[in-house]
C-alpha cells in the first residue's frame, strides 16, 4: 500500500472532529479516538525504548504491528485481517519466555526505574496498560485480539525492562514500608 500525504495542515479537526478510516467524521472526545491516541502514544513510548535497547528489530516490529492496530481501530468495519494480531500475540508470548528464561525468580514487585532503558520501557508497560483499557472499554468483539495483544505486550514490557536492569540484578524492588 502506498501512502501519499500531499497536506498536512487541513484544519479539518479545526472544530473538535476528525476523520476514521472510512471518512466518517468523529468528534475527537469519543472513546474511539482516545483508544487510538493510547495506541498511538505507545508507539512514540516505544520509540524511546529502542534508544536504549539491543532488540530493535523486534521493536521495530512491535512498532509496526502498533500501526497496524491503529488502521484496524479507525475503520469501524475492519477486522484483524488473517488474524494477524492472534499470530503476533503467539511471536510476543515466544519472546516473553526468552526474555525472562535468564532472569532470577522474583521474590518482590519490581519497582519503574533502574536504568534508562528499563524505566522507559516500564513506562512503555503502563501506556500499553492504558491502551488495553480503552480498548476494553469499547466493548467491541472485533477488538479481542487487539486487547490480548496489549496485554502480551504489557508483560513483554515488563521482562524487556527486567531485561535492561542486567536481567533483574539491578531491579529497584518494593520495600513495603510500615507507618
Amino acid at each position: 500500500m502506498s501512502v501519499r500525504l500531499d497536506k498536512i495542515v487541513t484544519r479539518g479537526g479545526d472544530l473538535g472532529v476528525t476523520s476514521l478510516g472510512d471518512g466518517a467524521r468523529i468528534r475527537k472526545d469519543d472513546p474511539l479516538i482516545e483508544a487510538i491516541g493510547c495506541v498511538d502514544e505507545l508507539n512514540a513510548v516505544l520509540g524511546l525504548v529502542r534508544l536504549h535497547c539491543a532488540n530493535r528489530e523486534e521493536l521495530a516490529r512491535i512498532q509496526n504491528i502498533l500501526f497496524d492496530m491503529g488502521a484496524i481501530l479507525c475503520i469501524p468495519d475492519r477486522q484483524d485481517e488473517q488474524g494477524q494480531l492472534q499470530a503476533a500475540v503467539l511471536w510476543l508470548e515466544g519472546l516473553v519466555e526468552q526474555i525472562r528464561e535468564p532472569q532470577a525468580p522474583l521474590k518482590s514487585f519490581v519497582l519503574p526505574g533502574g536504568s534508562e532503558g528499563a524505566t522507559w520501557a516500564h513506562m512503555a508497560r503502563v501506556v500499553a496498560r492504558r491502551a488495553e483499557r480503552r480498548l476494553v472499554a469499547l466493548d467491541l468483539a472485533r477488538l479481542a485480539p487487539a486487547v490480548v495483544f496489549l496485554n502480551r505486550l504489557s508483560d513483554y514490557f515488563f521482562v524487556l525492562a527486567r531485561h535492561m536492569n542486567d536481567d533483574g540484578r539491578s531491579d529497584i524492588l518494593w520495600n513495603r514500608q510500615k507507618a
